[in-house]
């Protein structure tokens, strides 16, 4: 499992460098095939990546943009993913992408899983650059351990591009990439900061099951076209 490691002093410089290294990606790609692919992670932590990525003179109405997962709430909620990519990422030069998000109308994630299918699939795959996350406990995109849906998520031989989930508590029903589907990609880059992360990033490096660290999926199953980025 050889991940090759960036680490930058804080967010900032680690947003623009990440940034410049999927400019280059995505102008090879638009250079190569007439077109290109990224997809992009919700939170805070992105952030400076993307307005990083929105200042970046690219052939953007080449790029389509999409979602590794999303909150099932209206793309104006202040939760959406959608909501950030748009306010964020899709701006200035970048305003000229294609973006593809995975809420619709329907009133759960269930009922709109086979238009997401439909959308995905008008994405040429592989993706040409997969930006993920990980949360405290190993889960990626939207693929939470002990979420019911998670078998089928990780499921190599379903051939779905998403799944809805419901990952408990108090937090609302997603849908997400499946892990066959985020692994797909000519390049992966996990992209997270602090030392706590870290120290979770190292733990689902160790033996044990994807189910208990969905991260463990993608860092076993992307080999060398994954990437780490973090700063403290």
């Amino acid at each position: 499992m050889a991940v090759v490691e960036h680490r930058y002093p804080d967010p900032e410089s680690l947003g623009h460098a990440l940034a410049e290294r999927l400019g280059r990606d995505l102008g090879a790609a638009v250079a190569d095939r007439g077109r290109a692919s990224l997809v992009v992670s919700g939170g805070t932590t992105p952030l400076p990546l993307f307005r990083a990525l929105a200042g970046l003179e690219l052939p953007w109405n080449r790029v389509t943009v999409t979602l590794a997962d999303e909150r099932w709430v209206a793309p104006t909620d202040p939760a959406s993913n959608e909501r950030l990519v748009r306010e964020t990422l899709l701006e200035g030069r970048a305003a000229a992408a294609r973006f593809v998000g995975l809420k619709t109308r329907d009133r759960t994630p269930e009922t709109a899983v086979a238009a997401c299918e439909a959308a995905l699939a008008e994405i040429s795959r592989p993706f040409d650059a997969v930006v993920l996350g990980m949360g405290s406990d190993g889960h990626t995109a939207s693929l939470f351990p002990g979420a019911p849906e998670l078998a089928q998520g990780l499921d190599p031989a379903s051939g779905r591009r998403c799944v809805a989930v419901h990952p408990g508590g108090e937090l609302p029903p997603r849908m997400s990439l499946t892990l066959p589907a985020l692994v797909d990609s000519r390049s992966l880059h996990l992209h997270f900061t602090g030392d706590a992360k870290l120290e979770v990033y190292r733990r689902a490096l160790e033996d044990g099951p994807v189910e208990e660290m969905p991260i463990r999926g993608v860092l076993r199953g992307a080999g060398r076209r994954l990437e780490l980025w973090w700063s403290p």
